[in-house]
This record gives structure tokens, C-alpha cells and sequence, in this order.
């Protein structure tokens, strides 16, 4: 889970206690396990300063604060503190900007060229999808590997994302997929057809920022009719 820590402090020594912060980023490149910092200033009392830190986890939050230089830039930055600095300590229960961007990579990835990559990154274990072209939902990781290899294996594609919005636990996706049918698709030989589909998905993450459930719609009639699927039903 996320992990966030708030550093609120008041000083009229910013300028020294920015650079503490530089130095300290020099000496433990490599070592630090924070993925994004930010420090916003009090528009209402300019002495008044709260630095974000985000991390992967509050496991690797300690882990960075059992560094010496992390011993050592608290020590320094505390003398340049107007008083003892407070600190929050924050479980990210919700991230939409995190969703938004599992989902982004969710499309990029199973568009892989090659081996499908794994997808335990971004999907739970008990991962659920609701697909109305099947009979039944797919139910696990495995099963929804199994359901993208059959795309995989029928055409050579690529999604472009035309909108996302993020509430909440979802993220709405409307989607164009490209495509090129270079093997079997449903019983339908290659055709080596260039074809086009738009959709929208909706995915449910979890706090971990995997994905948990999603809901397709998507023009599969009319891929079918691009494929020449449906001239035997014309004639």
C-alpha cells in the first residue's frame, strides 16, 4: 500500500534547508526508497512549510529513515527549524492519478509485441472480467491471460486512449484498437486485413492500485463484418 509522509515545519532559514534537502539527495542516490517529494509553501505565513514524501510503502518509508544520512539531515534541518518539526504518517487508501496510469499501462501492456509480459504488476490474483461476447466471466489472472491470448494470437494490435476518467475506485476508459489479422481468430483464418474497433472499459482498482474488475463494451460486430464474417449472412 502507498505510504505518505507529511513533514510540516516552520522556518525563516528556507534557502539553508532546501539546500540540506539537495545534499541529502546526493548522498543517498541509490539508497532512498521515496518515488515522488514536493515541499508547498504557507500562502498566508511565509515561515510556514510542509513537505510531501511519497513511497511505495511504509516498509520502504523506514527503511530510508534507518539511512545515516537520513539521521543526519534530521538532525541538521530540526537546528533550522523554528521548533521541533510535526510529522503525519498517511496509508494512501486512494489514488485516482495512480488507477488512471495502471490502466494506461494495462492497455500498453497486453499489447506487447512477443511473450505476453506478466501482468501480476497490475491485475489482482482474483482479478474479475465482464465481457458480454462470453458466455462466462473470466474469473483469476490465468483466465484473463487465457482470454487475451486469443486476441494476441489473431492480430497484431495496438490501443490508442481517446478519454479516461478517474472517480473514485474507477477509471472509464474510451479506447481505439488497431489491428492487423495475422492468425486464427474464432475459427476465422488470417486474413492479413487491416481492421479497426472502438470501446470503452471500466476498471475497478483496488488499494494497491491493481486492477480488480472490469466491464467491456465494444464493437465486436462490427471487427466481425470487417473481417468478412458476415457475407455469408448478406447473400
Amino acid at each position: 500500500m502507498t505510504f505518505v509522509q507529511l513533514i510540516d515545519c516552520k522556518t525563516s532559514r528556507f534557502d539553508e534547508m532546501n539546500q540540506l534537502v539537495d545534499t541529502w539527495l546526493e548522498q543517498t542516490g541509490g539508497k532512498r526508497s521515496a518515488r515522488h517529494s514536493l515541499i508547498g509553501k504557507d500562502r498566508s505565513d511565509a515561515s510556514h512549510f510542509v513537505e510531501i514524501v511519497e513511497f511505495p510503502s511504509y516498509e520502504y518509508a523506514m527503511r530510508t529513515s534507518r539511512l545515516p544520512e537520513t539521521d543526519q539531515i534530521f538532525r541538521d534541518m530540526t537546528a533550522l527549524c523554528d521548533g521541533m518539526p510535526t510529522f503525519t504518517d498517511l496509508d494512501v487508501v486512494q489514488d485516482e492519478q495512480l488507477y488512471a496510469a495502471t490502466v494506461r499501462r494495462f492497455f500498453e501492456v497486453i499489447a506487447t509485441k512477443g511473450d505476453l509480459p506478466p501482468l501480476d504488476g497490475l491485475l489482482t490474483e482474483h482479478y474479475h472480467d465482464h465481457d458480454p461476447a462470453n458466455e462466462q466471466d473470466a474469473l483469476g489472472m490465468d483466465a484473463m491471460r487465457r482470454e487475451i491470448r486469443v486476441w494476441r494470437d489473431g492480430f497484431d494490435f495496438a490501443f490508442t486512449v481517446e478519454d479516461q476518467i478517474a472517480a473514485g475506485e474507477q477509471v472509464c476508459t474510451r479506447w481505439t484498437w488497431n489491428a492487423r489479422h495475422t492468425g486464427e481468430f474464432l475459427g476465422i483464418p488470417p486474413t492479413g486485413k487491416n481492421v479497426t474497433m472502438t470501446g470503452t472499459t471500466v476498471f475497478r482498482c483496488g488499494a494497491d492500485g491493481k486492477i480488480v474488475e472490469g466491464w467491456w463494451q465494444y464493437d465486436r460486430l462490427g471487427l466481425m463484418e470487417q473481417l468478412g464474417a458476415l457475407d455469408a449472412l448478406e447473400t
